[in-house]
């Protein structure tokens, strides 16, 4: 079973930026398509980007587009979230996930699509 690990959160001013990392412990993954998603207090879980298994394809949600870019290594078996010129507004719990559709060009942004989750990662931007 693939176990993902999310680490890069932290604590950064308005403007800042940060990496975020998800690791995952087998090899399988690099043939699925993974996603973050992040989830602020009292709110849903939202999509955040996507990518798919050779890197040919992301997608963003609007607020994040421009600012985050999502990328792979699959060398590594994991997947990077820059963020730049972060805002208030992405405070929140950042988690990445794994849709088991090896070797996949569609992807989704739906939350519930997605099998395998991180431990999440908190991002605090303050003002």
């Amino acid at each position: 079973q693939v176990q993902l690990v999310d680490s890069g959160g932290g604590l950064v001013q308005a403007g800042g930026s940060l990496r975020l990392s998800c690791t995952a412990s087998e090899r399988s993954f690099t043939t699925y398509p993974m996603a973050y998603f992040r989830q602020a207090p009292g709110k849903d879980r939202e999509f955040v980007a996507v990518i798919n298994w050779n890197r040919s394809r992301t997608n963003y949600a609007d607020s994040v587009k421009g600012r985050f870019t999502i990328s792979r290594d699959s060398d590594k078996n994991t997947v990077y979230l820059q963020m730049d010129s972060l805002k208030p507004e992405d405070t929140a719990v950042y988690s990445c996930a794994a849709d088991r559709k090896a070797y996949s060009d569609d992807f989704s942004r739906a939350a519930h699509d997605y099998e395998y989750w991180g431990q999440g990662t908190q991002v605090t931007v303050s003002s």
